[in-house]
């Protein structure tokens, strides 16, 4: 069966988050929707990464499986064709080998997190940034990000309902950037547990304003307790950005 990558971006403000679920909309079912819509048999998406509730995506991949051959700007045309009162879109398709596997063939994902950092609240981004109206130190809360980059016991940042079998990671990037009145944190890992990205933000941001110090950030990292992590940031300012892969992996 031919297979093709997707990449994908999407609005997770009004889904249940990508997984498909029995009786909530989520993003998964609105695409393979789309694309049996055209092809005219059930697909089953693989994606690299799963996002929450309110996490949005500029840079999803999935792959799928047909059972004959399309054009690539077919696939992708026809399947937003049926997604037009939807907030999810096909960037482009891309022929690629059975060899590949949009999450087993990942080596680094990417996440960045808005902050609009001012008193005025949003409007336009109203759900797609945390809105943060004490002034955020950015070189203090870089200063806290460093002490998580690194392989740790990431426990203090895991979901109580992550089912990862460890909670060791290596994240090779956590970048605090400021661009006017938006915070953005970049990070980067080959995977990350449930939550970590949110939990991460939510703790050195308590630095970024002044209420932590940068030790007790690493305190809590070193911890290895849920109840020591600062509060979870909100999934609406998260967005998956992209994937690397092995050279090898297409």
């Amino acid at each position: 069966m031919p297979r093709y990558k997707l990449v994908v971006e999407y609005d997770g403000t009004p889904y249940s988050g990508w997984q498909y679920q029995e009786n909530a909309a989520s993003i998964q079912a609105v695409v393979e929707r789309a694309i049996e819509a055209f092809c005219g048999h059930p697909v089953r998406l693989h994606c690299a990464g799963r996002t929450d509730a309110g996490v949005h995506a500029t840079h999803q991949v999935v792959h799928v499986d047909l059972e004959r051959e399309f054009r690539t700007d077919t696939i992708r045309d026809a399947t937003n064709a049926h997604m037009r009162d939807d907030l999810v879109v096909v960037v482009s398709a891309t022929a690629v080998s059975e060899a590949f596997h949009a999450r087993l063939s990942a080596v680094k994902r990417h996440y960045t997190y808005r902050i609009l950092n001012r008193m005025a609240p949003p409007t336009f981004d109203r759900t797609r940034v945390w809105h943060v109206r004490q002034p955020i130190d950015v070189a203090r809360m870089q200063e806290a990000a460093d002490t998580l980059v690194g392989h740790y016991d990431f426990t203090t940042f895991r979901a109580s309902q992550c089912q990862a079998k460890s909670p060791m990671k290596t994240l090779e990037r956590l970048a605090v950037e400021r661009h006017g009145d938006e915070v953005q944190v970049h990070a980067a890992s080959r995977s990350f547990l449930h939550n970590q990205v949110r939990s991460m933000v939510g703790t050195i941001m308590l630095a970024g304003i002044g209420r932590w110090s940068v030790d007790d950030v690493r305190a809590a990292l070193e911890a290895r307790d849920r109840t020591r992590c600062g509060a979870l940031a909100p999934p609406w300012g998260l967005y998956f950005v992209g994937v690397d892969y092995r050279e090898d992996a297409t």
